[in-house]
């Protein structure tokens, strides 16, 4: 028989008192400014024009980073903002891609990475992950980005542009996962997805936006169409000639 210590809950109750003031204000200051919002959501239903893909560290808030109001963003955030390939997991990550490319018809998916990622911190230090074997497999899905910037970083490169390197590189590589998942795809190869690869930079308030193109990533421009990653592979004349009878 187990017998657990006493839990001293009087700081799980302090920690959460901002949060329950944070609800009140919500509910007396700022949902009656937003009232009408709310209810045409209700009554129409979400539209967002895109699906985030992010990481869960606390300081990454998609829609203040992208100043999007309710309805406007659909979220999906992880541990090091990952894409599973489809073959390997299918999961909650994959089922709300699914979701917001079949069924919300969003345009465009953006995967977030941000600086000073723990996750990223992690890849690079595998010893940290040992007492967290879940952390560890979830984190196998950035594997490729691992060894990508082994063999690519400069010899003398610091552990800082190392963590760097890393949280920019594992962004394409979830892109590229992306691509395995079947309606993204099926989007894609009909020219109604575009893929998007960010990186939040934390101190400095920043994005940079992967160019396709190019290949690297550039800073976001301020009034210009932002670079993408990825857009049909056809030019959205994926129309394939289907033989005739006679063929």
């Amino acid at each position: 028989m187990i017998v657990s210590a006493p839990q001293d809950f009087s700081a799980v109750s302090s920690s959460f008192r901002e949060m329950a003031k944070g609800i009140s204000k919500f509910s007396g200051e700022v949902f009656p400014h937003d009232r009408a919002l709310y209810r045409r959501l209700v009554h129409d239903g979400q539209k967002p024009r895109a699906l985030m893909i992010s990481c869960a560290d606390s300081r990454v808030i998609p829609e203040m980073i992208t100043q999007s109001q309710p309805g406007e963003l659909f979220v999906c955030r992880n541990a090091g903002n990952i894409v599973p390939p489809f073959a390997q997991m299918n999961g909650g990550v994959s089922s709300a891609i699914e979701y917001a490319v079949v069924a919300l018809g969003v345009r465009d998916i953006v995967v977030c990475g941000h600086s000073d990622c723990g996750a990223m911190g992690a890849l690079l230090k595998p010893q940290s992950l040992e007492a967290m074997p879940n952390v560890a497999a979830w984190l196998r899905h950035s594997h490729a980005a691992e060894q990508v910037v082994a063999k690519t970083c400069p010899a003398g490169a610091s552990d800082a542009d190392r963590h760097r390197a890393l949280a920019l590189e594992n962004v394409v590589v979830q892109i590229n996962h992306l691509r395995t998942h079947p309606s993204v795809a099926a989007a894609l190869a009909a020219g109604t997805l575009t893929l998007h690869g960010w990186m939040f930079e934390l101190e400095h308030g920043q994005v940079l936006a992967y160019d396709g193109e190019l290949g690297h990533f550039v800073p976001m421009p301020d009034d210009d169409a932002p670079p993408v990653a990825a857009v049909s592979p056809r030019d959205g004349s994926a129309k394939h000639a289907l033989p005739t009878a006679a063929e």
